[in-house]
């Protein structure tokens, strides 16, 4: 008993007190929690009620807005409908104007229509008058001659006809006997020995280069990983890259024959050094541009050394050599430049001209075509600023400026270059040109000439330089081949395009064949 009260009492008496402080503290936390939820919905009620009127109010100034939109939208829709109906009414009043206006203009022409028709009758009568007379006249004429109207045409024109070629013949002939007198320039022009003096080789040229390769395994080497060897080639020299299907050979392609030169250098050290990375790309095409820039100067300096010349600004021999890449239908233009100077020189000393002179302006004529595209202008042009800027002559300047007929010549220098020029582009094989084009020009040739009455035979000789031409000593006289030849050159020129000139040389032979038994 005495252990029930000291210890079980005591202990039963604490449970108790906590068990009743735990539900009253619990009591007193649900009446906090109830009075903050209290407060948290009435002031979500509030906020609720707030934007309600908020958006109430919100709609009212919208439905305002939209109204006045309305309203100006229709007041402006409606003045806009007002100016369509006055321009509508304008133009209404103008098209009833014109049709006016139209109604009394076909009213008349109505009126001078059936003037004309009446005065159309009238002349057609008198006409008709008139014709019948002149009809009686004619047979009153045919009746005192003895010929009828086409037998007197026919002996007027043919009387007429021989007259007039003998006549034109003979003035012809005139002419030219007179300009032969009286040009002396002329004859000295006339150098064909020349032109069998002078021997110079051909290149044809493209616009292509191919670098042939140890082995296919080479191409994947140049193209490198992720082509980042191609790219840097191509950066680097401004060339295509062509690599496909042609074994052991990659195609360089461009339009411009330095670069090509330089990216084919470039390559063919690549390959035989072995080594293709970037790095390496960028060294060899540093070489080979020196290479090239030397090629260049060696190029202008041989060319100077051809033809004898002094004095020539070392810049200006660069841009001679410069030449040896450029090329005009095949031809390279070096080549060409140097067989000018040559062709100049040899047909000066013939004529007594001064020889140094026209050698200079042989070979400087095409200057003008070393420059790229940066440079505007036509070639000739370019030459002509490039021979001041290096302090030219103004007889080489001029000799460059006449070499194309943009000016007159007015030196026997300039004649000679402009003929040069003209037989150095001329001369078979120095152009490229396709075999079936070449046998269609002949073709051609020949026909023009066989189109002829009075021709017999046709022979397109000397590449098509010239032509001969056998007629009829029956049908063509002597005064009748030489407007013959006339003819035909003008016919050639109309209806043919060619480099340098054609020499038409017809040929009348009379025979007579006996036999002796």
């Amino acid at each position: 008993m005495t252990f029930f009260l000291h210890v079980v009492l005591p202990i039963l008496g604490a449970g108790v007190l906590g068990f009743l402080g735990f539900f009253l503290g619990f009591q007193y936390r649900k009446k906090v929690a109830e009075s903050a939820i209290g407060s948290a919905e009435e002031e979500a009620t509030r906020i609720v009620n707030e934007a309600l009127k908020e958006a109430k109010n919100r709609k009212k100034e919208i439905l305002i807005e939209a109204k006045d939109e309305i309203h100006k939208s229709r007041e402006e829709a409606e003045k806009e409908l007002k100016e369509k109906r006055a321009e509508i009414n304008r133009q209404e009043r103008r098209v009833a104007q014109k049709e006016e206006t139209l109604d009394r203009k076909i009213s008349s022409a109505e009126k001078k229509e059936e003037s004309l028709n009446s005065k159309l009758r009238s002349a057609e009568e008198r006409l008709s008058e008139i014709e019948k007379a002149k009809q009686a006249e004619m047979d009153k004429l045919e009746k005192i001659s003895g010929f009828s109207q086409e037998q007197a045409k026919e002996l007027l024109l043919e009387n007429l006809g021989g007259e007039l070629d003998h006549e034109k013949a003979v003035m012809i002939r005139n002419y030219e006997q007179q300009l032969k007198d009286d040009c002396e320039i002329k004859a000295r022009e006339i150098i064909s020995g020349a032109i069998q003096r002078c021997a110079a080789d051909h290149v044809s040229e493209s616009t292509i280069s191919v670098v042939p390769l140890p082995s296919d395994e080479m191409k994947g080497r140049i193209i490198g990983r992720e082509g980042r060897n191609i790219r840097s080639l191509e950066t680097l020299t401004g060339v295509d890259l062509i690599i496909d299907d042609t074994p052991e050979a990659i195609t360089l392609s461009s339009f411009d024959p330095v670069r090509r030169e330089i990216a084919r250098l470039t390559l063919e050290k690549l390959i035989f050094d072995g080594r293709i990375h970037p790095a390496r790309i960028e060294d060899m095409y540093e070489k080979s541009k020196r290479e090239t820039e030397q090629k260049i100067r060696s190029e202008g300096e041989r060319a100077v050394m051809a033809l004898d010349l002094h004095n020539v600004h070392p810049e200006l021999i660069k841009l001679i050599g410069r030449l040896h890449f450029r090329t005009s239908y095949g031809q390279n233009v070096l080549d060409h430049s140097i067989e000018v100077g040559q062709l100049c020189g040899l047909m000066a000393s013939e004529i007594n001209a001064n020889v140094a002179l026209a050698r200079r302006g042989g070979l400087l004529h095409d200057i003008g075509k070393a420059m790229d595209h940066e440079v505007e202008g036509s070639h000739v042009q370019i030459g002509v600023d490039i021979a001041k800027k290096y302090k030219e002559s103004r007889d080489v300047i001029h000799a460059i400026q006449a070499h194309h007929g943009d000016v007159e010549a007015k030196t026997v220098e300039a004649c000679l270059v402009q003929a040069a020029d003209a037989i150095s582009a001329a001369r078979p094989g120095a152009r490229r040109e396709n075999i079936e084009n070449y046998i269609k020009r002949l073709e051609k040739l020949e026909e023009i000439a066989s189109s002829f009455n009075g021709v017999d035979r046709t022979f397109a000789i000397q590449a098509g330089r010239e032509i001969r031409i056998m007629v009829r000593p029956e049908i063509i006289n002597d005064d009748r081949m030489v407007l013959l030849a006339r003819d035909i050159v003008k016919k050639i020129e109309n209806d043919m395009e060619y480099p340098g000139q054609i020499k038409v040389h017809i040929i009348r032979e009379s025979r007579s064949i006996e036999y002796a038994k």
